[in-house]
């Protein structure tokens, strides 16, 4: 049997999901049933749109109901309390340039169900969060992305 893939992320970005879920729960969910409550009043279901759009929408909202239990279930909060300062990890900043004469950038390295490019978090599944991961501060890496090979220096690690 397969394992179940695990997802690290920061107790921010846990608690994020947990608060999110609730908000799916108790909020989203009873709206809905109450669209769906209403638009059974308007009669014959067959071409009642309203119904179908409330059903349809009912129908994502416990799909993703369904994906942020799975994620929170199997939700690994990463602790970077006993590893090396130095050392890119889930959960660290870093800030890196690419050679040989970019302007430096800064990422957080966060699970994918926290990444937010636009807010400098980068999904650990990233190309770059990959190449990173497990290096330190002053190394140059070699990072395999889609338009080629892209080599760094890490600058800083926090």
């Amino acid at each position: 049997m397969a394992e179940d893939k695990t997802y690290p992320m920061t107790l921010e970005g846990k608690k994020k999901l947990e608060d999110e879920l609730e908000d799916l729960r108790l909020n989203q969910r009873p709206k809905i049933i109450e669209r769906i409550k209403i638009a059974r009043s308007y009669g014959d279901l067959s071409e009642n749109s309203e119904y179908e759009s409330a059903k349809n929408e009912q129908s994502m909202l416990e799909s993703r109901i369904t994906t942020v239990e799975h994620m929170l279930q199997y939700s690994q909060v990463v602790d970077n309390e006993d590893v090396d300062k130095d050392l890119v990890n889930v959960g660290k900043t870093v800030t890196f340039k690419e050679l040989p004469d970019e302007d430096p950038e800064t990422y957080q390295i966060v699970g994918a169900a926290e990444a937010d490019p636009i807010s400098g978090k980068i999904s650990n599944d990233s190309p770059i969060a990959k190449g990173l991961l497990g290096h330190k501060t002053n190394e140059e890496v070699t990072i395999e992305i889609p338009a080629g090979d892209m080599q760094v220096k890490i600058i800083e690690v926090k």
